[in-house]
């Protein structure tokens, strides 16, 4: 087994701290996406798409996609559980990890391609009036969330999830995609300051 890894990319980290909270160690390939070695005929063979992380098993099964390769190491060690327990908790936690997913880390990841000036020649066409859209987008869910975090200490309830690691990974990238989090946002704020003091987020 061994895992190709793109580095400081948000995909990429968000496996690594995944499997740093269940304490799991993956042999590790490093892809310079800097140098775009990521479109290279070894990453392409395995994922025509050209992304990481990708996943690949002892028999030479291919796992892409970060959600999925979280997915397939929580059935392998279920503890502890970062996609929840039980029939509501699961659905809870995979709630928030898509409105995580599709509302803030898309967001800050459209607002970083389509603006920032390294991302020219890879995000063809870069179109900066979307990536300006896309910053409101990004601050309107963080006020959300902000109002949803003054009951609870993690995203989706009491325990922490994946829906926190990907919190953690959108609001880390903020700061390239110049975004920031409000102040008025503390609950953010605190929560934010929380998973980032774990071990697992300096993976």
């Amino acid at each position: 087994m061994k895992l190709f890894d793109g580095g400081r990319a948000p995909n990429p980290r968000r496996v690594r701290v995944f499997l740093a909270e269940k304490g799991i160690a993956v042999p590790i390939v490093s892809v310079d996406m800097g140098a775009l070695e990521h479109k290279s005929q070894t990453v392409s063979s395995r994922n025509p798409l050209q992304r990481l992380p990708v996943l690949e098993l002892d028999d030479g099964t291919i796992i892409t996609e970060s959600v999925a390769i979280c997915r397939y190491f929580e059935e392998l060690q279920p503890e502890p559980a970062l996609f929840g327990r039980g029939a509501l908790g699961k659905a809870q936690v995979e709630m928030w990890q898509r409105r995580m997913e599709l509302n803030l880390l898309s967001s800050v990841a459209q607002a970083f391609r389509h603006i920032h000036p390294a991302m020219k020649e890879w995000e063809i066409p870069q179109i900066p009036e979307w990536g300006e859209a896309n910053k409101p987008k990004a601050v309107e869910f963080l006020k959300i969330l902000d109002r949803e975090l003054a009951s609870r200490e993690f995203a989706a309830g009491d325990s922490y999830s994946i829906a926190d690691i990907t919190g953690l990974i959108a609001i880390d990238f903020m700061k390239p995609a110049r975004i920031k989090v409000p102040e008025e946002c503390t609950n953010v704020l605190r929560w934010h300051q929380a998973i980032s003091s774990r071990t697992s987020a300096a993976a």
